[in-house]
């Protein structure tokens, strides 16, 4: 148990210093990257330790640690997985992580909706623009133009046939 802990410490000595090299944004980005990887490494390695630690019968430091906080200050749920330290938040890929997305926008309650509808909704003022009504003149010519037609020649041709034509009051 005491080698255990002594590792550990160890490894959290290390830890610290990377984590201070790494806020130097002039280091370059690989060089970042690479310090940033040992880190998380580093960390992986550690909770390794705690949890042979725990096993042993020491102290759970798991549970009794400081815990890992966000930039407002509130703790972090579960926060396993890849971590960024220092100047690693700024790199290029990284940023866009960071970057929370817009929220949709709200929904509109039936009285909202409603609200927008009147009588152009429904295509009662259609005719108010002058350009609907001549189109519709113009095709009601065609089409009554060729019921005409049509009806012309089925009358053409029940005369043809020797039938009589329907007498209409």
């Amino acid at each position: 148990l005491p080698k255990a802990e002594k590792w550990r410490r160890q490894i959290i000595g290390e830890i610290t210093k990377k984590v201070a090299q790494v806020q130097n944004a002039g280091l370059g980005e690989f060089r970042i990257r690479d310090l940033n990887d040992e880190i998380n490494k580093l960390l992986r390695e550690k909770g390794h330790w705690e949890y042979r630690i725990k096993e042993l019968g020491g102290p759970d430091y798991a549970r009794i640690g400081p815990k890992m906080l966000d930039h407002e200050g509130k703790e972090v749920p579960r926060n396993r997985g890849y971590k960024y330290f220092g100047a690693a938040k700024d790199l290029p890929g990284v940023r866009e992580l960071f970057e929370k997305e817009p929220l949709p926008p709200p929904w509109k309650t039936r009285a909202e909706l409603m609200k927008d509808i009147d009588a152009e909704y429904y295509g009662y003022r259609d005719e108010d623009d002058g350009i609907l009504e001549p189109l519709e003149q113009e095709h009601e010519k065609k089409v009554i133009a060729e019921a005409v037609e049509k009806w012309k020649m089925e009358r053409e041709a029940r005369l043809a046939r020797g039938e009589e034509e329907e007498k209409r009051d």
